[in-house]
């Protein structure tokens, strides 16, 4: 799968010379933020989980507009990633290793619409 995030955290400087185009390898995180397209939004919860644990991406955080939740997936293992852990928008989000921070989802509720 090829497949675009809407943000990636990686060390810096990670894709300076890479061009447009990058493979996964070394992506920390990738995030995607669901639009109101219902197939893009199935990318975003179907898809794009499988590609980025195919990938080994470490983490694929998904900010979910409709259900206005917010997704940690991580532990990639054979495809799929082993840890999912959902959490309503206003909570304080644990992101695990390699990134190993807390993420205050508050002011996500600015943006719901």
């Amino acid at each position: 799968m090829s497949a675009r995030p809407d943000e990636a955290l990686v060390p810096v400087n990670h894709f300076k010379g890479h061009g447009e185009w990058s493979e996964a390898a070394g992506i920390l995180m990738a995030l995607e933020i669901t639009t109101r397209d219902r197939d893009t939004n199935k990318r975003d919860r179907i898809d794009k989980p499988l590609g980025y644990a195919a990938a080994d991406i470490p983490v694929y955080l998904l900010v979910d507009r409709d259900n206005n939740t917010v997704t940690v997936f991580s532990e990639p293992k054979d495809g799929r990633y082993q840890q999912a852990s959902s959490s309503p928008w206003g909570a304080t989000v644990a992101i695990p290793h390699p990134v190993g921070i807390t993420l205050d989802t508050e002011k996500l509720k600015d943006y719901a619409d």
